[in-house]
């Protein structure tokens, strides 16, 4: 009777230190939201970012292009160059002239780790509806700040550490495994330097750190609900 009672206990105290993560996690990601402008956010159709990469000793043009529900066109001026990588809403494709000046499809993981990338709403917002669970892990020390881990793990099994700052709660950091290459490496991006752009909270300076070197993303304009016709985002025709 005693173990009976003591398991019972047990099982109340653990459903309560559940109900109460859940709470925590509900309440950070809430606070997160309202400091991005998440419900502005949700009604902007389409970004247009133009920006400047570093990367390799390199500093190269970027413009992305990017309309609801899922189009997107990147392009990089590198040295003359213009790498290109799309998805019209049905077919991903690619342009990298030092390997071959005709389309490429974009496709699998790499697809995937694009449309994570220029993926308007975020990964975190309504996450279950995504097939995805959230696990708040507390506080922990990033760059002499405190900041919430939380510990997402999408649908197909692959997990992202979001670090949200304690005191603006913006993301700061955020910590994942991405394939590249034929091999999983260890990616981190730092987020800095935020800005509000009509309701918008986002960070204009993105480091990125990995296995592969460093790279660092500038923007320098952004741009809501602009026109953009679909045959933007389609595959050249040879």
């Amino acid at each position: 009777m005693k173990k009976s009672l003591i398991t019972v206990v047990a099982i109340i105290i653990i459903a309560f230190v559940n109900v109460a993560q859940a709470q925590s996690l509900s309440e950070v990601l809430d606070k997160h939201f309202k400091a991005i402008g998440q419900e502005k956010l949700m009604s902007v159709q389409s970004f247009y970012i133009k920006a400047k990469v570093s990367q390799m000793g390199m500093e190269m043009p970027m413009e992305m292009k990017i309309k609801k529900p899922n189009m997107f066109i990147i392009t990089i001026d590198a040295q003359g160059q213009k790498i290109m990588q799309a998805f019209d809403g049905e077919k991903g494709w690619m342009i990298i002239p030092m390997m071959s000046p005709d389309p490429q499809p974009l496709a699998g993981d790499q697809l995937v780790q694009v449309q994570e990338q220029v993926n308007m709403e975020g990964e975190l917002y309504n996450f279950e509806k995504k097939g995805s669970t959230a696990e708040l892990s507390g506080k922990v020390n990033v760059d002499g700040k405190d900041a919430y881990r939380i510990k997402l793990t999408g649908k197909d099994g692959n997990t992202k550490d979001y670090f949200i700052d304690a005191n603006t709660y913006l993301i700061s950091k955020v910590k994942a495994k991405v394939s590249a290459q034929g091999q999983t490496i260890d990616v981190e991006q730092i987020m800095d330097d935020y800005k509000t752009i009509d309701g918008i909270t986002m960070a204009m300076k993105i480091e990125s750190k990995s296995p592969m070197g460093t790279g660092l993303v500038l923007m320098e304009e952004v741009k809501f609900n602009e026109n953009f016709e679909n045959a933007i985002f389609k595959q050249p025709v040879k």
